[in-house]
């Protein structure tokens, strides 16, 4: 399996994705006593280390929204992933348990402030690519569903020109790391992943992707192999462990 970032890579020199490949995953039905510990621990320190600063004024935020706005998102509905939890995170809004393996990259995610993702390796066809959108691309919301929560089936394709995360066969994530298709998400019974720990000129990528394996493998038992794709090196061959 292949990493591409070729297509991209030319207009966004400064973007570097590592790409963590997990197996031999034993991911907990719920929220270990310790990992929620470590999550309330995560949260207090970056509300003492934000405070008083704008969304705005947020390096790893800045550099996001930068970025979408040069593919030609300027809504204010419309930010990375990221963005999303470190506002949460400042309004005193915890991290909402969904299982270990996905509360293990979001606090990653937000303790770096880098965007992360990840979807369940037997769901994810061919090789994956941050590309930009094509025609006849498909993307189920993992947000959409019917007023009882309900997941949806319907297809919302991305934009002409909008940076996407897919696979073979369907778009994983779209508006890059705003939000993930619903057909590879990690669940309690995946057994492998691929998660993405995105950098875009600011910060440490290579201090997140030891946080996230250590988590891995502290709490879902992970072993992790890491590749990483940038401007000088776009197209790479996954290691797995």
């Amino acid at each position: 399996m292949r990493l591409d970032i070729s297509d991209i890579a030319a207009d966004f020199p400064d973007f570097r994705v590592a790409a963590v490949v997990a197996t031999d995953l034993v991911i907990p039905a719920s929220r270990p006593s310790a990992l929620d510990a470590l999550i309330g621990e995560r949260e207090a320190a970056v509300r003492a280390r934000w405070a008083g600063h704008a969304l705005s004024e947020i390096p790893g935020v800045a550099a996001w929204r930068k970025a979408y706005r040069a593919f030609g998102i300027k809504k204010t509905s419309y930010r990375s992933a990221v963005e999303r939890l470190v506002k949460n995170a400042l309004a005193d809004r915890p991290l909402p348990p969904i299982n270990p393996f996905v509360d293990c990259y979001n606090v990653v995610s937000l303790t770096h402030v880098f965007p992360l993702g990840a979807d369940d390796l037997d769901k994810v066809a061919g090789d994956i690519a941050f590309r930009y959108s094509r025609e006849g691309d498909s993307f189920l919301d993992m947000g959409a569903g019917d007023a009882g929560g309900a997941a949806g089936e319907t297809n919302d394709p991305p934009k002409p020109g909008e940076v996407v995360y897919a696979d073979a066969g369907k778009v994983l994530c779209r508006r890059w790391n705003w939000r993930q298709d619903q057909r590879s998400l990690v669940s309690p019974a995946t057994s492998r992943a691929v998660v993405t720990v995105q950098a875009n000129g600011w910060g440490d990528p290579d201090a997140a992707v030891a946080d996230l394996t250590d988590l891995l493998g502290r709490f879902c038992s992970a072993k992790t192999a890491v590749t990483v794709a940038s401007a000088a090196d776009p197209a790479v061959e996954l290691a797995m462990p």
